[in-house]
């Protein structure tokens, strides 16, 4: 295993990086302040490997949050961009590639229809607008740890009862753009069912991760994504399942693919980012014909954006779904499961109270204090939130000094690609116990608790 010899230019561009943005980074968990240290500067990338600004090569967990499901630099994707590139970069007209990518997006997935956009963000944000064009109503429900992008409406925390409004949840979202949203446990079935009967008649839908990674990953409980679809079914709303992170990145068809295609329900809209854009920026939003219908042009609910639909950005999203086949998520599965185990083995064998949860090929690890006894699974944002976020801390900068660049936060997703082959692998199971043994150095402390949760770059 290599250790990095110097992180001196990291350090220098930081400081150039502060003094013109905002703590130094364009997003905030890139910044490190959940685990300390200074942040990586990444020069390059290929396959499976990152190298930074000072010439340490370390193996990628993150992905890019996720995007890079056949690893970075793939030649057929590059090449794609490549004459994407000579053909123009944007010509605020529609082009052949958008379509192209909305066919395979539609065959793929239970949408009739797709609209592309720039951002998870945006399409999450414009999704809940035509959500309410189509219904006529004003209120949204949403779970506690999910994260939609920097909405404001969704920047919320929970009121003082299940069933109340919610509060802005960081400075600058004013009262009024949280007024009509409500901030449920995730995986309750009973605080949705009171949510409903209380004010079913004026929900316009109800949005969650389809399997949520960004309180890390805590899967639905079995069929709790098929009770949503049915609930809004009886009570008029619609049932927005936001992709943007397990959209082709668990599946072919992403988390619908495992639970939705196999119980026989479908959401009504569904929002994708990430794997999508190849590592460019683009997202979409998509659903049944009739709500999308709803959409100007055709419709009167209003959504638009400049560089939506970029040739070069749905070029590379194109081929990045061309060759995600079969073999590429039989790869992912395999590689996922195997840091996976190696990861709660070399946990158990230091003694550190500990939990690898996996969602498909997305999976975390939370790290517990000795008082938290037997934990057999995390269903919630307030089982999440119980980690001792010091041991992560020990356990990230352990892995980094050994070459393996883990998600600078406990409460995110690590992320692998069919890139990750045996011999990368074999660099990452090298590594884990000695993090193992780091973090069972930390003594237990459960004081501290993260003001959020520095969530994605969604």
């Amino acid at each position: 295993m290599v250790t990095p010899s110097t992180t001196s230019g990291s350090a220098a561009l930081f400081r150039r990086a502060h003094s013109v943005t905002p703590g130094g980074v364009n997003s905030p968990v890139r910044a490190f302040n959940a685990v300390g240290g200074t942040p990586r500067f990444i020069e390059s990338a290929r396959g499976a490997l990152l190298r930074d600004v000072d010439g340490n090569e370390y193996v990628d967990l993150v992905c890019s949050w996720g995007p890079m499901l056949l690893g970075h630099a793939h030649p057929a994707v590059q090449e794609a961009v490549v004459a994407a590139v000579a053909r123009g970069t944007s010509y605020g007209t529609p082009t052949r590639p958008e379509v192209e990518l909305a066919e395979e997006i539609v065959a793929r997935t239970p949408v009739d229809k797709v609209r592309f956009v720039s951002s998870g963000t945006e399409a999450t944000m414009s999704a809940i607008r035509l959500a309410r064009g189509f219904t006529g109503r004003d209120l949204v429900v949403k779970f506690a740890g999910c994260y939609h992008g920097h909405v404001d409406s969704l920047l919320a925390a929970a009121g003082s009862g299940l069933a109340t409004f919610a509060v802005p949840g960081t400075p600058g979202v004013p009262a009024a753009s949280t007024a009509a949203t409500l901030v449920l446990p995730f995986n309750d079935r009973a605080a949705v069912e009171q949510a409903f009967a209380e004010h079913g008649a004026g929900i316009a839908c109800l949005v969650t991760e389809a399997s949520p990674g960004n309180m890390g990953v805590v899967p639905p409980l079995p069929g709790f994504n098929e009770f949503l679809a049915e609930t809004c079914r009886r009570h008029g709303a619609l049932f927005v399942s936001d992709e943007v992170m397990t959209g082709f990145r668990v599946s072919r068809s992403g988390q619908w693919g495992l639970d939705g295609a196999r119980e026989g329900w479908r959401p009504d809209l569904v929002t994708f980012g990430k794997v999508m854009g190849g590592g460019f920026p683009a997202a979409a939003f998509g659903g049944r014909a009739d709500v999308m219908g709803m959409l100007s042009p055709e419709g009167p609910v209003y959504q638009a954006g400049t560089l939506s639909g970029n040739p070069v950005a749905t070029t590379a999203g194109l081929v990045t779904l061309q060759h995600a086949t079969d073999e590429v998520y039989a790869q992912l599965d395999r590689a996922a499961g195997i840091v996976g185990a190696a990861a709660d083995k070399a946990l158990t064998d230091a003694g550190v109270p500990h939990l690898v949860q996996a969602g498909g090929n997305m999976f975390s690890v939370f790290l517990f204090d000795e008082s938290a006894g037997d934990v057999t699974a995390v269903t919630d944002f307030a089982g999440a939130s119980a980690q001792n976020l010091d041991r992560y801390k020990a356990f990230f900068h352990s892995m980094l000094d050994q070459g393996v660049y883990l998600p600078p936060s406990a409460f995110e997703a690590w992320f692998l690609s069919s890139a990750h082959d045996d011999a990368v692998l074999d660099r990452v199971l090298e590594a884990l116990p000695a993090a193992a043994r780091a973090a069972a150095a930390v003594p237990p402390d459960r004081s501290a608790r993260p003001a959020d949760t520095d969530q994605g770059d969604a």
